[in-house]
């Protein structure tokens, strides 16, 4: 017993670390990798009702948060470090990660069945998230000068991307060109960064909890075959499409390789 206790809080910390990592990375979305890790209902509801759920669920929140607070801080400096040195291969790890987890997510979404309007939700999540961003990634390149208010705009896509799973705010801010500013605020730990950007964050975490909670409640497929369709076209959207060469094409391939494996590995836990 005390073995598996110990399994399953070391699992919760990787857990917050990767989700705290997957808002830093632009096109991937810490709530739905919350939603894969089985983690985004007790985080909902310790939201929403905290009276009724913190006693139930406080032994997982602690190593989340230590995870996720690492992940979201700490991992900022190395994804600016690696993303230095090889952007491919840095897209193709969480690319790897994402690909592991949609299995996960696909038998997640049909718990209550597959219903015509869940298709349809599943259709224009996807074609909308995909045709957004690449419109706003690759045709639009909008440049804004980062200040508090922009930092403040940050915090409040953060937040929506916790609450509402496949929200890619990092993809809107790497369009509008404060993507690298804050990446950089976040490693050195910036003030003007930190008190800009951490309070709109929470803010917002707590102003949308009880909207998306209501939504999943009442229609369940709808929601989950929608969170599918924004994970796979925000995946779509931030494959890389040039390379240094062929060593770095093949530096890519085991990074996906090792994402995947990382994904198998999570879910065989959670099935033991």
């Amino acid at each position: 017993m005390e073995k598996r206790k110990r399994t399953r809080w070391l699992r919760n910390l990787l857990c917050g670390v990767l989700i705290g990592a997957g808002a830093i990375l632009p096109g991937v979305s810490g709530g739905v990798l919350a939603v894969v890790f089985d983690i985004y209902r007790p985080f909902m509801e310790v939201l929403t009702r905290p009276g009724r759920a913190l006693p139930r669920y406080w032994r997982m929140m602690i190593p989340l948060g230590l995870g996720w607070a690492a992940g979201f801080m700490g991992v900022a400096k190395g994804i600016a470090a690696a993303m230095s040195l090889s952007d491919a291969a840095t897209y193709w790890l969480f690319i790897g990660l994402i690909a592991g987890t949609l299995p996960s997510l696909f038998r997640e979404a049909g718990k209550e069945g597959r219903s015509a309007s869940a298709w349809g939700s599943f259709l224009l999540c996807a074609g909308a998230v995909f045709a957004g961003l690449f419109y706003v990634s690759r045709v639009v390149h909008v440049q804004v000068e980062p200040d508090f208010w922009w930092y403040n705009f940050c915090g409040v896509l953060w937040g929506m991307g916790v609450v509402i799973p496949g929200m890619t705010s990092s993809s809107v801010m790497m369009a509008l060109g404060l993507y690298q500013p804050m990446l950089e605020g976040l490693a050195r730990l910036d003030l003007l960064v930190l008190s800009a950007a951490l309070p709109g964050m929470f803010l917002t975490i707590a102003l949308l909890a009880r909207l998306v909670t209501w939504f999943f409640r009442r229609h369940y497929a709808v929601a989950y075959h929608g969170i599918l369709g924004f994970a796979a076209a925000s995946t779509l959207v931030i494959v890389p499409t040039e390379y240094t060469g062929a060593g770095e094409m093949a530096v890519s391939a085991l990074c996906a390789a090792a994402g995947f494996a990382l994904a198998f590995f999570l879910a065989r836990m959670d099935r033991q």
